[in-house]
């Protein structure tokens, strides 16, 4: 899959957001922030993977994340010049 995103590229993101599989979202990984999409939702788990699964650490290396580790849904990319 081409990535939505690319290295240094801003968007804007909604706080508490409802969210769905697709969905791009910011992860809180407690030393960093990962924006990955929502892949698959069970029972409150959420699993996400970075668009490039080739180089992406994501929930297939690092499990699922809890909905609580879900800061905000990027609503758009802002384009710049």
């Amino acid at each position: 899959m081409i990535p939505a995103l690319a290295p240094g590229e801003r968007v804007l993101v909604r706080y508490g957001a409802t969210f769905k599989v697709g969905d791009i979202v910011l992860v809180d990984r407690g030393e960093r922030v990962d924006i990955k999409r929502v892949t698959r939702i069970e029972d409150g788990h959420i699993f996400v993977e970075g668009d490039n699964s080739e180089v992406s650490t994501d929930s297939r290396h690092y499990g699922a994340v809890s909905k609580e580790a879900i800061i905000a849904k990027v609503i758009r990319r802002i384009w710049t010049r």
